[in-house]
């Protein structure tokens, strides 16, 4: 029985999974097809790291769907010379995506997000992840006219995101339904209802 190769499922990844539902930016393409997603996942992962599924992560993290991550990705019009936070796994498959791509890169997990403060402002977030609701303190992150690409939570269902800061404020508009994992640091507090 032959053998695929790693290389040969990142090639069916970014023609099968990624160019046939509307990825078409060439650096996108270019760094999932050539970073190994197998060395992100745990080694039981291996072999299914180029599904389109999200894989539990040994930290307790989640590594999105190809799909996802690549629309998400897209949608965020990343811009070499864009000042750029990743909320999500320093060091991971995201990070290694955008490093190629941008100048100026900063990585924090969904919890520590505020050890960014020190790089702030930013003219780019991406959020690997969904979220419920963002705070005034991480608004506070992101210029005047910053873009913020992201999941968001609504119920059962998760979609991907955009959005831009004007005054400390953002407004996500969906634009499509997505699988993507929820991020718990995001989540809406807890409100008293009569």
């Amino acid at each position: 029985m032959e053998s695929v190769s790693f290389e040969d499922m990142r090639r069916a990844m970014v023609d099968s999974q990624l160019r046939t539902n509307g990825v078409t930016e060439a650096w996108i393409l270019g760094a999932m097809g050539s970073l190994p997603r197998e060395d992100h996942v745990p080694a039981s992962h291996r072999a299914t790291s180029y599904m389109d599924r999200a894989i539990a992560l040994e930290d307790g993290s989640v590594l999105n769907p190809p799909l996802s991550t690549a629309l998400l990705l897209q949608a965020a019009e990343v811009k070499p010379s864009d000042k750029t936070l990743l909320i999500g796994t320093p060091g991971g498959y995201v990070a290694g995506l955008l490093q190629s791509h941008v100048a100026q890169l900063t990585c924090a997990a969904p919890a520590d997000w505020a050890a960014a403060q020190k790089d702030a402002p930013f003219d780019l977030i991406v959020i690997d992840g969904a979220v419920e609701e963002l705070s005034d303190a991480f608004l506070a992150l992101a210029r005047d006219g910053a873009r913020i690409v992201s999941g968001v939570s609504e119920g059962p269902v998760t979609r991907l995101a955009t959005g831009v800061v004007l005054a400390g404020k953002v407004a996500l508009k969906s634009f499509i339904d997505s699988e993507i994992a929820p991020l718990a640091a995001f989540a809406r507090k807890p409100e008293f209802v009569f």
